[in-house]
């Protein structure tokens, strides 16, 4: 034992001279900078639209343009709520058509997907690899290329102008379905052996035991979910003013015209931070499962 202990002295010592060569100060300097540099450029956007949404018209037709506002206001979010009590739809309908479709759109698609990526990754049948190799194939494709052909089965399904016609959609994101499926992969097989041995079927095994596991993915899927079920206006699906979104009325007001600039702001402010808030509600949640979700055969 005392020649293994003294064999081992040097190695630990030159593990900890090789970290010390690969983490140099200059190059952890250069790293952090460069981290520094980024981080502005993307937080500059929502920067600007949290000013905006606070400036007077006079600060926001003022060029060259200021990034900070120097005078802050509410009186932009004080016209918008005029304008929004005004429409002869309450603004109430518009705020839960898009909590139905937000909800029930990202919720399906969590469950489409893990439903569909869990025999993707656990079992073995006939065509799998084409299957997915059509997954793959499918996330080339933008939503501009897919919207003819969806408005086509939504008619031919008779879903048009429901809350179906928009929630259908967000249920079919193939990117969903590949994150679902090469987290699922990572679970151990063994793992999935002793509770089938216990006696737990295929829909127990997914629920208590593959779900719990793959929770970082789907909480993440949640995130980017939430905000494209979000953005979704229900255009060329939605013809009832009283199915519409959030989102339709508030772009509608921000097209306003050049005296609307400043609802405008407050419009793009709304847009973006209920996803922000949303992501940084499940943040938290993302960062510990996947500091604690680690498995190993």
């Amino acid at each position: 034992m005392a020649r293994r202990k003294d064999y081992m002295k040097p190695r630990k010592k030159l593990f900890k001279r090789e970290k010390q060569l690969n983490r140099s100060a200059a190059g952890n300097t250069l790293l952090f900078g460069l981290m520094f540099i980024c981080g502005i450029f993307m937080a500059l956007p929502l920067v600007m639209i949290f000013n905006n949404a606070l400036k007077p018209l006079d600060e926001i037709y003022q060029y060259p343009p200021k990034i900070f506002v120097r005078n802050p206001s509410l009186e932009n979010f004080t016209d918008l709520f005029i304008l929004m009590s005004g429409s002869w739809v309450p603004f109430s309908r518009y705020i839960l058509n898009t909590l139905i479709i937000t909800g029930f759109g990202t919720a399906g698609h969590i469950i489409v997907a893990s439903l569909a990526a869990y025999p993707l990754a656990k079992h073995e049948f006939p065509g799998k690899k084409i299957l997915f190799q059509m997954v793959v194939l499918a996330m080339m494709f933008s939503y501009v290329v897919t919207m003819i052909p969806q408005y086509i089965i939504i008619s031919y399904l008779g879903f048009n102008n429901t809350y179906l016609a928009v929630i259908l959609p967000l249920w079919q994101y193939s990117m969903g379905l590949y994150l679902m499926k090469q987290f699922m992969e990572q679970i151990p097989d063994s793992l999935l052996e002793s509770a089938r041995l216990d006696g737990a079927g295929e829909f127990k095994v997914f629920s208590t035991i593959m779900m719990p596991n793959v929770k970082p993915a789907w909480l993440t899927l949640a995130i980017f979910q939430f905000q494209q079920a979000w953005g979704q206006q229900g255009t060329g699906f939605l013809r009832s003013e009283q199915l519409k979104p959030m989102q339709y009325a508030l772009n509608q007001i921000a097209l306003g015209g050049a005296a609307r600039a400043g609802c405008s702001a407050a419009v793009q402010f709304i847009i973006a931070a209920i996803p922000i808030i949303f992501f940084l509600a499940c943040q938290s949640n993302v960062l510990e499962t996947m500091a604690t979700s680690g498995m190993k055969d």
